[in-house]
């Protein structure tokens, strides 16, 4: 069946104006993702591109040659720019602007700007560079992205491909032979405009799926954040916690729970200042980071109450991280020697069990033992029962 080539380009025009204002409208209302801007902006000029494109053999030759081409080369830079801002990397204005300028430059030359097979196969080969750039972008952030890139990949592979081949094989059509339907080259100039409605309603689609994804992705990483400190919170805790108790039980491997607390944290707040005691909590988490290891979780829980799984450690071991973190947070320049003390109470699988709710109440009252000690201190619940046991 032969597609109505006329059809097909008012179509084009309106598919791209319609998917341009409804990309804008995405990114005004719900976002305010870059990528989605840039993306709005080379619909738009697909649209006007297309519409100066199709004024060929009017008496204007300038127009559709140079300048329509011009606007679909910007619109193809636009296309790279908005998959490189998503993919976190900065605009790039000399990039964005090559394609069109290379275009300009090579019209002034009066062989090229005659030639309408040389004007196919460069304009092709520009599309297709830029092409190839996009995918240059997801395949060096494929590890940052975090979301599902591989369907704008594909899209713009298969995209990328088309327009390789149409740069050896497309010899050109005249505008009277697209408007009458007749013509070796008529079959892929329709191909060539369906095939661009095709990707830009595609890859409008699938960068508004990731943008998405990436929204809620934030969204739950700010739900399990600590906003103070930038640590987990205690549902962060709680998640991760329940799945690495879970793993070590499997395991059979032994697992520690380490319950800090700030010493005297009020009066350090009544005294300083909040703004003391905030700064005093966030060197604390950083004590945390430097003197645990990556695989264990940590998060501040409460006010000043901070709590440690350390996977695969016995008591022994556990007490010796306690003891190095409270001497790490004793030593810092924050405020003078010997205001700044963390209690820190110790409890293991070893002899507990692993159920979380059950080490958290037993290393809360091993940390209250080391509270009633003379605080600055590491106590383990082991030791606190048999410290508090008559006789």
């Amino acid at each position: 069946m032969a597609l109505h080539i006329p059809t097909l380009l008012v179509v084009s025009v309106f598919i791209f104006f319609l998917m341009s204002l409804l990309t804008f409208h995405a990114w005004r209302q719900e976002t305010r993702e870059r990528p989605l801007a840039y993306l709005g902006g080379m619909m738009l000029l697909a649209a006007a591109g297309m519409l100066l494109v199709s004024l060929r053999d009017l008496g204007m030759d300038f127009v559709p040659k140079v300048l329509g081409n011009l606007v679909l080369l910007l619109s193809a830079g636009l296309n790279w720019t908005a998959m490189r801002v998503f993919a976190g990397r900065p605009p790039h204005a000399p990039g964005m602007l090559a394609g069109a300028g290379i275009w300009l430059t090579l019209c002034m030359v009066p062989a090229f700007y005659q030639s309408m097979t040389v004007r196919v196969s460069v304009y092709s080969l520009l599309v297709a560079g830029y092409g190839l750039l996009i995918m240059l972008e997801f395949w060096r952030s494929r590890r940052q992205l975090e979301v599902a890139y591989m369907p704008a990949l594909a899209l713009t592979l298969l995209h990328t491909v088309f327009y390789s081949v149409r740069a050896v094989i497309d010899q050109g059509l005249a505008m009277d032979q697209v408007f009458k339907g007749y013509g070796a080259g008529v079959p892929l100039f329709s191909l060539m405009l369906f095939e661009s409605m095709l990707y830009v309603i595609g890859i409008a689609y699938v960068t508004l799926c990731m943008v998405k994804e990436r929204v809620e992705l934030r969204l739950k990483a700010a739900a399990f954040c600590d906003a103070l400190t930038g640590i987990g919170n205690r549902r962060a805790f709680m998640v991760h916690g329940e799945r690495m108790l879970l793993e070590c039980q499997r395991r059979g491997a032994p697992l520690a729970l380490l319950l800090c607390d700030l010493d005297h944290f009020k009066r350090l707040n009544d005294t300083f200042g909040h703004q003391t005691g905030d700064q005093a909590l966030i060197a604390f988490s950083r004590v945390l980071s430097e003197n645990l290891r990556d695989k264990d979780v940590f998060a501040r829980i409460g006010g000043e109450e901070f709590a440690c799984l350390l996977e695969s450690t016995d008591e022994q071991s556990a007490v010796r991280v306690a003891e190095r973190i409270r001497q790490a947070f004793a030593r810092l320049p924050l405020l003078e020697p010997g205001l700044l003390s963390v209690s820190i109470g110790v409890v293991t699988s070893e002899t507990q069990g692993y159920d979380l709710p059950r080490l958290l109440s037993l290393a809360d009252e091993a940390l209250y033992g080391a509270k009633d000690r003379g605080r600055n201190r590491v106590q383990t619940a082991a030791r606190n029962v048999l410290e508090l046991q008559p006789g």
